[in-house]
Parts: structure tokens; C-alpha cells; sequence
């Protein structure tokens, strides 16, 4: 089987070519509902592909569960559930987006890529708690805000997982006035400054 890249994680050409399907909805719908900034669609493959792959390389298993919270265009549980069918089929992804037009787009990528993953149309507060071993977000929140999400929807002891700038130290100071937890900081492979957050043990203080 020969094998492609995405970063520097080897995927089967089939993986691949579902990848660049997806990229192709992407520049096809982007003028229309704006999955993702216009500035960033001439390096979109590096921005936000490989940027969303490198997620599972933090992880030292893939979940049973895997929840992701205001996926947008798809970035990273899209991408993720697309290496997951491939590494991991047992992965169950599901994705949180409240707005009907992405969840549209979201629908059609899953369908023409021929993976099995679900999309909540919903806000996140009104969704039924999920008991997720995982809870991904990228360019979404506050890691304080987001924690509040995962109180609601993580297993006791599930993680987070969250895609953070270089400003996530002074949020992570913020969120430990209101929680307890253990982090993990990996680099980003893509962007200077940028981390992957690993995040576990999450309670209130």
C-alpha cells in the first residue's frame, strides 16, 4: 500500500485522496458561506489540513468517543475522522456545529469522502451530554469557556483537546481560577508559538 503525507503523518493513498476531496468542497463552498478566513485559502492544505491532522499525533490511542465542539469547515474532528476511518475505525467522531449551512457542507464532505460520522446541527448547550473520551476545539473559545463545555460533555476521566495561539498560557492562567487540571503543551507543526493542548483531571475549584 503506497503511502502519502499529511505533515508528517503517513496516510494511505486512499486517506490522501479523501483529504484532497474534502479540500476541493472546501474551496468549491468557501465563497459562499465562509468555512474559513478568505486569507487563508491559498495555503488552506498547510493551514488547516495539516494543522488538523497533527492532532492525532499527540494521541497515544484514538477514543472510543470522539466529540468535536464548533467543527466549522471541519477543522480538526473532519480531518480527524478522516484518518480515523483509515487507523482507527472503531473511532466514533461526532461533530457539534450550530450553524445549518456548515452543517450542510459537513454532511456533503462525510458523503462524497464515503466515512461514517455523525454532524449535531445544535448549539452546544442544547446538546444531550455525550460521555465523550475526547472533546476537540479549535478557534472557538476560551479554554475557561471551553472547560465549562466539557464539564457537561467529557467522561470523568476523558481529555480535551484544544488548538490553541500564542496567547494560551495567559488563558490557562484564567481557566485555573475556576478549574482544576493537568495540561500537556505540545509545538504546532504549522504555526510558531501555537500549541495542542492536552488537558485532563478537570474539575472545579
Amino acid at each position: 500500500m503506497s503511502q502519502h503525507k499529511i505533515g508528517s503523518l503517513d496516510v494511505s493513498r486512499e486517506t490522501f485522496e479523501r483529504l484532497k476531496r474534502y479540500e476541493s468542497l472546501l474551496y468549491k463552498w468557501n465563497p459562499r458561506i465562509n468555512l474559513v478566513a478568505k486569507s487563508t485559502l491559498a495555503d488552506a492544505w498547510n493551514r488547516h489540513f495539516v494543522d488538523s491532522a497533527q492532532v492525532v499525533q499527540v494521541l497515544s490511542a484514538f477514543p472510543d468517543r470522539w466529540l468535536d465542539l464548533g467543527t466549522g469547515g471541519g477543522f480538526p474532528g473532519l480531518v480527524a475522522a478522516i484518518i480515523a476511518a483509515e487507523l482507527a475505525p472503531g473511532c466514533d467522531v461526532t461533530l457539534v456545529e450550530s450553524d445549518a449551512r456548515k452543517s450542510a457542507f459537513l454532511r456533503t464532505v462525510i458523503r462524497e469522502t464515503g466515512i461514517r460520522t455523525q454532524v449535531e446541527n445544535k448549539r452546544i448547550e442544547a446538546l444531550n451530554p455525550a460521555e465523550a473520551d475526547l472533546v476537540s476545539a479549535r478557534a472557538l473559545a476560551s479554554i475557561d469557556q471551553l472547560l465549562g463545555f466539557c464539564e457537561r460533555h467529557l467522561r470523568p476521566e476523558g481529555r480535551a483537546l484544544f488548538l490553541k495561539g500564542e496567547r494560551h498560557q495567559a488563558e490557562i492562567e484564567e481557566a485555573r481560577k475556576n478549574w482544576h487540571f493537568k495540561v500537556e503543551e505540545v509545538p504546532s507543526q504549522t504555526s510558531d508559538g501555537a500549541v495542542i493542548l492536552l488537558i485532563g483531571e478537570i474539575r472545579r475549584v
